[in-house]
């Protein structure tokens, strides 16, 4: 018998009678630039070509012609031809194809012994030896990993023909015999072949052709080059376990070469991505390669941040998903978002401590540069329109009081003592509509963002912060553009006189609320103006109650980390008493200023953001029982109802217990407070206000959306880095917790004091709601949220 064989590019003839063809070394082009040769009898063509020929036992060699040895091959093969005989009553039908063809779909018999290939899962496909039925239908296999397993006869792929009673303990050779024999070159040149002559072929058909025999081995190799080609040929018909398949049309072929050529490409660039992310993962911390250089190059950039959306959910399309996908499975890793997020914290692109949430709800961190250069120009150029009507207020004691870390100070507090003996109160308000206009590009970007972000790691201003900064806040000793709110009480707290005007005003102090509580305590002759504040701010508490306020003060926590790049940053904890001396002026006076306005905007019909709350027939009394503070503020907080805005007049707001209310003090950091201003200011111009009540409402719920959206962030990293200050404690520590209710059975909601973080825990028998427990940390996990805390039983 004598056969034609290909590999790796060469052509290779050999035959029972002649001597081995290794002694041939050929060598020929790809097929496109093949002279092909036919064969008259068989119909069948191959590649004409240049030979070094070195027989056995000849010391000689030469170089010749293969015309010759192609001649003495092809008549070997039409003897052969001639020696086959054609089997009767065989059965005809047409293929897909078009093609008379014997009907080559038959299925061998199952039974013990045969070597057969099967789908063990939608990604494997392995090698075994049938074993003995299971059943009706199914059959015990013994896989190449040594693993007895029952198949359906569905999952077979295929039987290697001409094997009987196969040693089960020789898979694994046979399958690396059969690897090593493996060379796609041959399907091209099978495939021009098969063309030309429109036919189809089987794997033993095909074994014949390429490597001249249909042993197992072969067969076997033949069915892997078919089975797993993606070029040449496609299945015609399959039954059972045996297929037919037929060339591919050239332009098809040449098609998918194309795409193939760029999997591959695609491949070995995912392959050097991966080889990069695993360098930087070896990496120390201080040498890991900066975010920016992830971001030179197009296609790396495209694949770290197809990592990062995966990471926090946000993939936009379902390629960046699959490109994750492929990257997390090359890397021997899960698809699953905490991988991505692992992988990204150990390559250095994202911190330790990386605030998710912030990426997930794609809040404005920054300013882009043509909004900042449209700030400095305002800076630089805008006029004061209220500069002939500032009334100079410089010569007050102003007292400028928040936390220390704040960036951007929006208001400040004057009094003064009148001759009758009341007390006359200025809030001043820093005055950022001397800088921006309505429907300016600046004044869209703040409306954009609704408000400043307030976290942890860092603020994002509602402003750029350069105008924020140098233009809009209030700074101690110098001269400050400001809208004053002036009010003078009565004896009983309420409102006698107030006014409204453009000021122009010199902060005398800056304090934090923990020094101006200290300077109240102090009592100090000098600091008389702050006695009048603290003063004025307990009238007006007092009048508040009087009128059925409801005090919901509880504690306040705040944050500043520093460093938060760092994988162990510093953080410092506060944990505030809304009841504080200091905290409860302010909030008395800001409250006054928003009276104020509410009540000056319905005087001159204004349309303003009125903000009123029902008090739902609240009894306070009802709550008496419980503690004052946290415990019962917490209780009536629960039952209140949802705050209300009204833009054409004021609506009262029952848990403040005054008739309107409008938020006018922080218009650097809120935006629905620059509109009040944007509309008082106009009035005070003697112009028109900008807005209607339906354009404010318009805006106001775009604001509001975005409001809401940053609260739930502000919340969720206060509680991200409560939980790791806790993690990082000792665990032997011990924490009050204030029991607020009962969830279910004996789990209570807590509130940690020292911490001012509600959680919850498992309570013993006998303690109830207002109770103090002490608890300890069992187990504290920012990143997934998780707080487990256990009472500390005392004897």
């Amino acid at each position: 018998m004598m056969a034609v064989r290909v590999v790796n590019g060469g052509s290779l003839f050999r035959s029972a009678a002649s001597p081995p063809l290794l002694t041939f070394c050929c060598r020929f082009r790809h097929f496109n630039f093949l002279r092909f040769r036919r064969n008259s009898e068989l119909g069948l063509r191959f590649p004409v070509f240049c030979c070094e020929n070195r027989f056995l036992g000849d010391g000689g060699g030469c170089s010749r012609s293969a015309h010759s040895l192609v001649d003495s091959v092809m008549e070997e093969l039409a003897a052969w031809h001639r020696r086959r005989t054609v089997r009767a009553n065989v059965k005809m039908r047409l293929t897909s194809t078009g093609e008379l063809l014997e009907d080559k779909l038959v299925n061998q018999e199952l039974k013990k012994g045969l070597l057969l290939e099967f789908k063990k899962d939608s990604d494997r496909i392995l090698l075994g030896v049938a074993q003995r039925p299971d059943g009706k239908k199914n059959w015990m296999v013994h896989d190449q990993n040594g693993i007895t397993s029952s198949i359906k006869p569905q999952q077979i792929t295929y039987i290697v023909p001409g094997v009987e009673n196969f040693d089960q303990a020789e898979i694994s050779k046979f399958l690396q015999k059969a690897q090593e024999n493996l060379d796609p070159a041959l399907l091209e040149i099978a495939w021009v072949e098969l063309l030309e002559k429109n036919a189809s072929v089987t794997a033993e058909e095909l074994a014949e052709m390429i490597f001249g025999s249909a042993e197992p081995l072969e067969s076997y190799c033949a069915h892997l080059l078919l089975s797993n080609d993606e070029i040449y040929f496609t299945v015609l018909e399959t039954k059972g376990s045996c297929s037919i398949y037929g060339p591919r049309p050239t332009g098809q072929v040449e098609e998918l070469s194309r795409k193939k050529l760029a999997k591959e490409a695609a491949e070995n660039e995912l392959q050097d991505f991966v080889q990069l992310l695993v360098s930087a993962k070896a990496e120390t911390a201080n040498a890991k390669p900066a975010k920016s250089s992830w971001m030179v190059d197009e296609k790396i950039r495209y694949k770290i941040e197809s990592l990062e959306a995966y990471a926090i959910d946000a993939c936009k399309s379902d390629e960046q998903k699959k490109t994750a996908g492929m990257i997390l499975k090359a890397m021997g890793l899960t698809k699953t978002a905490s991988s991505a997020l692992n992988l990204l914290i150990n390559i250095g692109y994202f911190p330790v401590h990386v605030n998710l949430d912030l990426l997930k709800l794609n809040i404005r961190t920054g300013h882009s540069d043509e909004i900042v250069a449209a700030a400095e120009r305002l800076l630089s150029e805008s006029l004061d329109l209220d500069e002939m009507n500032r009334k100079d207020l410089t010569h007050l004691k102003v007292y400028a009081i928040d936390v220390d870390e704040a960036d951007e100070l929006d208001d400040a507090l004057s009094a003064t003592r009148l001759l009758d003996g009341r007390i006359r109160v200025w809030i001043h308000v820093a005055d950022p509509t001397r800088y921006v206009e309505p429907g300016s590009i600046v004044d869209r970007e703040a409306l954009r963002r609704g408000t400043s972000v307030f976290l942890p790691t860092g603020t994002y201003p509602m402003f750029p912060e350069k105008l924020a900064m140098e233009g809009m806040s209030l700074k101690q000793g110098e001269l400050c553009n400001a809208v004053s709110v002036s009010v003078i009480l009565h004896s009983d707290g309420s409102i006698s006189e107030y006014s409204v005007e453009n000021s122009i005003i010199k902060p005398t102090y800056m304090l934090t609320y923990e020094s101006a509580t200290e300077l109240l305590h102090l009592n100090l002759e000098e600091e008389a103006e702050l006695k009048m504040l603290s003063a004025a701010a307990s009238l007006r508490l007092k009048w508040r109650r009087q009128q059925g306020a409801i005090d919901t003060s509880t504690l306040e926590t705040r944050i500043k980390v520093v460093n938060p790049e760092n994988s162990e940053p510093s953080i410092n904890l506060y944990v505030e008493n809304q009841a504080d001396p200091a905290m409860r002026l302010v909030s008395e006076l800001m409250i006054l200023c928003g009276e104020v306005v509410a009540t000056f905007g319905s005087s001159n019909n204004l349309p303003l953001p009125y903000r009123g709350q029902p008090q739902s027939n609240i009894d306070v009394s009802a709550f008496s029982h419980l503690p004052e503070g946290p415990v019962r503020s917490s209780a009536i907080v629960r039952i209140m109802r949802a705050a209300e805005i009204d833009f054409r007049k004021p609506i009262r707001h029952g848990v403040l217990g005054i008739p309107g209310y409008v938020q006018f003090t922080s218009p650097i950091r809120r935006y629905l407070d620059l509109l009040a201003h944007y509309q008082v200011k106009a009035f005070l111009r003697g112009e028109s206000p900008p807005f209607s009540a339906g354009q404010l409402e318009g805006m106001a719920s775009i604001v509001n959306m975005q409001v809401r959206v940053v609260r739930r962030l502000s919340s969720s990293s206060l509680r991200y880095w409560i939980i790791e200050f806790l993690r990082r404690q000792p665990r032997e520590r011990k924490y009050r917790a204030l029991i607020l209710k009962f969830i279910k059975d004996r789990i209570a909601a807590l509130l940690l004091v020292e911490v001012g973080l509600q959680t919850s825990a498992w309570v013993s028998v006998g303690t109830q709601v207002g109770d103090e427990v002490e608890v300890q940390v069992e187990e504290a996990h920012p990143r997934d949220d998780v707080l487990s805390l256990k009472e500390v039983i005392r004897n």
